[in-house]
This record gives structure tokens, sequence and C-alpha cells, in this order.
């Protein structure tokens, strides 16, 4: 597999940068402030907790927390893992093999395309840029083949934000079921989204072949805890995922599952304050970029704490965001974070955050950049 681009350029400025524009997690929490929304009985637990090996699966009462956060599942129904890149992998490396076909919507988590390709031969469906990143499933039902054994989805999208329509998401569960194909849904930012109204199902609350996979990282804002998930109706998948963990952090850590159930537990209060948090940082940025139409195009994200501007001045974006990160410490993402190995993505954009509290000094940074250069970077 080919270096992790994102994670290789973070390595360089996520800790070293001023600004960190480009977070694609909502604010999080300190420990004390976790602890004050714990019940009495969950916070002794968490203080009088025995630092043992926890079970491979999860712990039963936090499977039983996270089975209750969708429609039709139970406590069987859920696998957890380090993170929810350890359920990417293993998902992708049990359900795929060499002489299956996989189709992966474009753009997305490096992840989501990286590893299936590791694998077998893999299709990309791109999202359209010109019509708000909408998927077309007609796309997706013309790239399967009569070996096809799995689709690829993140809704809200990395980076785009962007969420299909419910008639376009129902299509595509019939696409999966009339193939018989896995429909592996990345949901971390679901319970992000901008108008409520526009939230879908997830994947294992629709479809007996649905893969959800969520964590307490993005919505939630704790990606330190490092407890991700994966939900689905097939128990037999999820069994054979759970002996694929053994050979690799065998199970969680003992301290963030309890820490994930007191964030589960207070899931309300969390998802309200991050929601309040990016539609307040959103306003900012609707008034950011509109001070500079020249330079940028610029539209909301339907849900997500990321949305992907398009650079517009002159110049490439990434000899753009460079500059921008050396003389101002103001972090973007830009495309080429974005390469696609399937088909040719969409060039100009960068990623920007908006989960995070302190957007006001970045912005401030990145306007003092704009208007040093301004006569040098417009077309």
């Amino acid at each position: 597999m080919r270096d992790f681009a994102l994670e290789v350029f973070f390595s360089k400025w996520e800790f070293t940068a001023r600004h960190h524009m480009t977070a694609s997690d909502a604010e999080s929490l300190s420990l004390a402030e976790l602890l004050d929304m714990a019940s009495p009985e969950d916070r002794e637990a968490f203080e009088t907790l025995w630092l043992g090996y926890t079970e491979t699966q999860g712990a039963p009462d936090l499977r039983a927390a996270i089975a209750a956060t969708y429609d039709t599942l139970g406590p069987e129904h859920v696998q957890c893992f380090a993170g929810a890149e350890e359920g990417v992998f293993i998902a992708m490396k049990t359900l795929l093999g060499p002489d299956d076909h996989a189709v992966v919507v474009v753009p997305n988590y490096q992840a989501a395309e990286t590893i299936p390709l590791s694998i077998c031969e893999v299709t990309g469906v791109p999202l359209d840029p010109a019509a708000g990143w909408t998927l077309d499933p007609e796309a997706v039902a013309a790239a399967m083949r009569p070996n096809t054994r799995l689709v690829s989805v993140n809704f809200p999208n990395n980076p785009t934000g962007a969420i299909p329509s419910r008639e376009v998401w129902d299509r595509l569960v019939e696409i999966c079921r009339a193939q018989g194909a896995w429909l592996f849904s990345d949901e971390v930012y679901r319970l992000l989204e901008v108008d409520e109204g526009k939230r879908i199902p997830q994947a294992a609350d629709v479809y007996e072949k649905g893969l959800s996979l969520n964590v307490m990282s993005k919505a939630y804002g704790l990606p330190g805890l490092r407890v991700g998930w994966i939900a689905g109706r097939d128990t037999e998948a999820l069994a054979r995922f759970n002996r694929m963990k053994h050979y690799l952090s065998i199970c969680n850590s003992a301290p963030s599952e309890r820490l994930a159930l007191i964030g589960l537990k207070a899931r309300d209060r969390i998802l309200a304050r991050n929601r309040a948090l990016v539609a307040e940082n959103l306003d900012k940025l609707d008034s950011f970029f509109a001070d500079y139409p020249a330079l940028f195009d610029w539209s909301r994200p339907d849900g997500g704490c990321v949305a992907y501007p398009r650079f517009t001045g002159r110049g490439e974006v990434d000899r753009f965001c460079e500059r921008l990160v050396e003389e101002s410490g103001v972090l973007l993402l830009p495309a080429a974070i974005y390469r696609s190995e399937l088909l040719e993505a969409p060039s100009g954009h960068f990623r920007i955050g908006c989960g995070r509290k302190g957007i006001d000094a970045g912005l401030e940074a990145f306007r003092g950049f704009l208007d040093r250069h301004h006569n040098d970077l417009a077309s």
C-alpha cells in the first residue's frame, strides 16, 4: 500500500502549525469535563477500574450503549475496534479476496480505496462537484460486475461534507441488495448535519448486508479514546472481524471503554454543543469567503465538520497551502492529499475544518496572508 498521504502530511504540520484550520474532528473535551458528565456510578466504575484485558468484541455495556444509537440492532450486532481505521482495515481484509471487485466513492478517506486496492480490483465512482458533490447511483450500478462484493461510501463525506438525498440512498441500497454486495458505510460524521432533515438512515438499519462504521472521534469529538465500531445484522461477518482483531489490537483500552460509555450516555449534550459550534463556525466561514470572491469558490457542506472550497486564484492550490502554513502558520489540506488512484479527482480544492473552537485567530491570520498577497493571488 502507498503511504497514507494525509497522515504523512499531518506528521509534519499537525502539532507544529499555529492554526490547525483543517481538523476533521469536533471540539474535544478534557478528561475532567467528560467525567463531570458521568453518573456517580459510571465515575466510580472509571476510578476503580481494573486495568486488565477487555473483551475483544467490546465491553457488553458499551456495546449495548452503541446498539441503542441504532433503530433495529442489539449488542450482538456491534463489534468494537481501536478507532475507526482498524475497523476499515479488518473489514476490507476480511470481506474481500483477490478474485473480488469493489466499488468506492471518490473523493474519500484514503484508506477506503488504498486498502481494497491492496486486495482486489476497485472501481471509483465520483461525486459531482458541479452538482453539489452529488452521487449518481446509476453510476454505481454501471460499475457493478458479477464479482462485485462490496460498495464503500462515506456520508457526510470527507472532505466535501456531502449527503445524498434519501431517494439516492434508497436506490444505492437497492443496487447493493440486487447484487448481494456489502454496503460499507462510513458514518463517522452522522449527527453533525447542518440541516437535520437531510440525515439519512444508517446502513445497518436498512440493509441486511449494511455495515455501519462509526467512532467516538469525529461527531463526538473524542479521538483520544480510540474507540470505534462496526454495526451490522450479519453476526457471522462480525465474528470474522472479531477473529481478525486478535492479530491487531486484540482488545480496546479498558479506560477508553469506560470513558466512551460516559460519552455515549451524554451524547445529546455533546452533540448539541458540537452542532452549535459547527453552525457558528460556518457563519464565520460564510463571511470570510464572501470577502474574497475572486480567490475562492465556497459553499456550505451538508454535514460533518469539514468543507472543501476551491481556490480560484493564480497558481496551484498545493503551493498556495504551502505558502500559507509556512508564512502564517495556517494549516489547510490541499487537493493533492485527496489524490485518487481510481480516477482523476477535482483539483484546486482544499479542506478546512469547522468543528473546533478558536477559529477566529486562524481566520485572522488567513486574512492577513490574503491581504498581503492579494495582488499576487488574484487571477
